[in-house]
């Protein structure tokens, strides 16, 4: 593990989920020559070797986290909030999906996207209101 690679593991763990871009800017606090580049060959050597996981949480970059922090991820499209589930919440899919398409779901790389509690209760008061 070279000095450069153990501050990219660092920073994913101190941010929890990071983009690289995130895990770029925290390096660079301590070790200002580290570049972009850098940080995502670190990514993905680090997801090789198990270290480090990605998930997608809407449209731009992805986030990592350490490949022990699994949990399935429930993005707001309103607000963008992300709450996290236990992987068990999908326990009765990945076993229909395995019996009917013999499919194994990694439920530590899912992003469910919908809306949060707090944006649903905003439009069922406007909705409300204007009744």
């Amino acid at each position: 593990m070279t000095p450069q690679r153990q501050l990219v593991l660092d920073a994913v763990v101190e941010l929890g989920h990071a983009t690289p871009e995130a895990v770029c800017t925290r390096v660079q606090e301590t070790a200002p020559a580290v570049n972009i580049t850098t940080v995502y060959r670190t990514l993905d050597l680090l997801e090789q070797l198990g270290v480090v996981k990605h998930t997608h949480l809407g449209h731009g970059a992805p986030t990592y986290a350490t490949s022990e922090h699994e949990h399935v991820h429930l993005v707001c499209h309103h607000c963008g909030a992300v709450d996290e589930i236990d992987v068990d919440a999908l326990e009765a899919l990945a076993e229909s999906l395995r019996a009917s398409h013999g499919f194994r779901l990694d439920a530590t790389h899912v992003a469910l996207s919908g809306t949060c509690r707090a944006c649903a209760d905003r439009a069922d008061a406007e909705l409300a209101k204007d009744a």
